[in-house]
């Protein structure tokens, strides 16, 4: 068994936030961008049965997250092996947009919660 590479882990804190961000958005925000897109059914009621679970996938996706910008932008980059993708700028980007858009998510999310009984 080999030891996991820096991009590696990367991947997976990245991967990791962004699902937990989209499930932490699904009971919320994703019946909301369904209906805005014209797309409609009785199956986006059955999205609410997540809404009770919504506060532990937004606990996990913030580890994720947290974890995920702490890789990117506070440790040290380690030393990639020329003309691997690592070694390339659209890694570093690529990463970075995944991760703002599920803090974007998640953030959404938990404002649509926050401000909606204030605003009814």
């Amino acid at each position: 068994m080999g030891e996991t590479t820096v991009t590696e882990k990367r991947g997976l804190l990245v991967t990791g936030g962004l699902i937990g961000a989209i499930l932490a958005s699904s009971c919320c925000i994703a019946p909301l961008a369904f209906v805005t897109l014209g797309i409609s059914g009785t199956w986006i009621g059955n999205l609410t049965a997540l809404a009770p679970y919504q506060w532990l996938f937004v606990i996990a996706t913030v580890g994720f997250l947290g974890a995920g910008f702490w890789t990117v932008y506070v440790k040290p980059k380690s030393a990639c092996e020329e003309g691997s993708y690592c070694a390339s700028p659209t890694s570093d980007r690529v990463v970075k947009t995944v991760l703002w858009i599920g803090t974007v998510l998640v953030i959404a999310a938990v404002a649509v919660n926050v401000l909606t009984p204030l605003l009814l």
